[in-house]
C-alpha cells in the first residue's frame, strides 16, 4: 500500500494542472460543450437531474448528486427536462501541453462519480467551486490548488476501484518510460528481460531499474509479472482455456502460469475463476 501511495505521489509531482470555473447555474433544454484541446471538463450536479448523452453514443441519466469528468474533454451534451431542473457547476480542467493526451489515453473516456461512490471527491468539488464563486485574497491559487486535491481524489478513486492499473498509470504519464510501458502492455507475450527494457529507453540498468521503481513501485520484473496476472485474471473471466491464456501472457505453458498464478495468490487459475463466479452469483 506505502508504495502505490508513494507511486501514485510521484506521477502527480509530473502534472500541474488549474481550473476555470465557467457556468454555474440552473440546466434547461440541452446544453453542448464542445471538445477542449489539453484541457478536461469537469461538472458537478448539485441537485436535480439531467441525461448526458457523448459522442461515442453512450446516454445515462444522473439523477442524483455527481461529478463527472471527462479526462480529454470530448465533446459532449446534458439535457435537463421536465420539472426537477439541474444544478450544475462546470469548469475546465487544463494541463501542460501533452499532459492530457497522456492522462485521457489511460482513463475512461469519462467518470461518473455519484456522491456516496466517493464522498471524498463531492467534497473536493465542492470546495473548487465554492471558492471559484467568491472574491477572497489568493482566489487563484486558492483554485488550483483545489484542482490538485480534487485530481488526487479522483485518481485515488479510480485506482482504489480498480478501474485503472496505477503502475500502468504512472508510467504511461512519464516520458521516458511511456513508450516502454505501452508496448509491455501490448505485448506481454514477449520474452522481456532487463537488459532489454532498459534499452528501449536508452539507460543503463541501473538507471533505469532505479527510475522503474521511484516511478511504478515495483521492480520491471515484478510489474511485468503483475501485469501478466492481472491479464491472465481477465482471460479467465472471458472462459478462455489456461493453455491459450498461458501463451497470450507470455508463460510457455498451463504448468508454468499455474506455477505462477498459485505462488501469487495461494490458489490456481481455475481455482480463482471458481472463486470469482461464486462471488458474482
Amino acid at each position: 500500500m506505502e508504495a502505490h501511495m508513494d507511486t501514485l505521489g510521484t506521477l502527480l509531482q509530473h502534472m500541474n494542472f488549474n481550473a476555470e470555473v465557467f457556468f454555474s447555474g440552473s440546466l434547461c433544454g440541452i446544453q453542448t460543450f464542445d471538445e477542449s484541446k489539453d484541457a478536461a471538463s469537469l461538472h458537478y450536479l448539485r441537485s436535480g437531474s439531467m441525461t448526458l448523452i457523448t459522442e461515442q453514443g453512450h446516454e445515462i441519466a444522473v439523477e442524483q448528486s455527481a461529478v463527472i469528468f471527462f479526462p480529454d474533454g470530448i465533446r459532449h451534451r446534458f439535457i435537463s427536462k421536465g420539472a426537477d431542473p439541474a444544478e450544475l457547476v462546470c469548469a475546465t480542467v487544463r494541463f501542460q501541453p501533452g499532459q492530457a493526451t497522456l492522462l485521457a489515453d489511460k482513463l475512461p473516456k469519462f467518470l461518473c462519480i455519484h456522491e456516496q461512490d466517493s464522498t471524498d471527491v463531492r467534497e473536493a468539488a465542492c470546495q473548487l467551486f465554492d471558492e471559484a464563486f467568491h472574491d477572497r485574497h489568493a482566489r487563484q491559487m486558492m483554485i488550483d490548488r483545489l484542482c490538485d486535491i480534487l485530481m488526487i481524489h479522483i485518481l485515488r478513486y479510480v485506482v482504489g476501484n480498480g478501474i485503472v492499473e496505477l503502475g500502468m498509470l504512472a508510467g504511461s504519464t512519464h516520458p521516458a518510460l511511456a513508450p516502454l510501458m505501452k508496448q509491455i502492455r501490448e505485448h506481454p507475450e514477449k520474452e522481456w528481460n532487463l537488459d532489454e527494457m532498459a534499452a528501449s529507453v536508452a539507460m543503463s540498468r541501473s538507471k533505469f531499474s532505479a527510475l522503474f521503481k521511484e516511478t511504478i513501485g515495483q521492480t520491471p520484473l515484478e510489474y511485468l509479472t503483475d501485469l501478466r496476472l492481472h491479464m491472465a485474471q481477465q482471460l479467465l473471466k472471458a472462459d478462455k482455456p489456461v493453455g491459450l491464456i498461458a501463451n497470450n501472457v507470455g508463460y510457455e505453458n498451463a504448468s508454468s502460469l499455474n506455477r505462477v498464478f498459485k505462488k501469487r495468490f495461494g490458489i490456481t487459475p481455475k481455482q480463482w475463476l471458481r472463486q470469482y463466479l461464486s462471488s458474482v452469483d
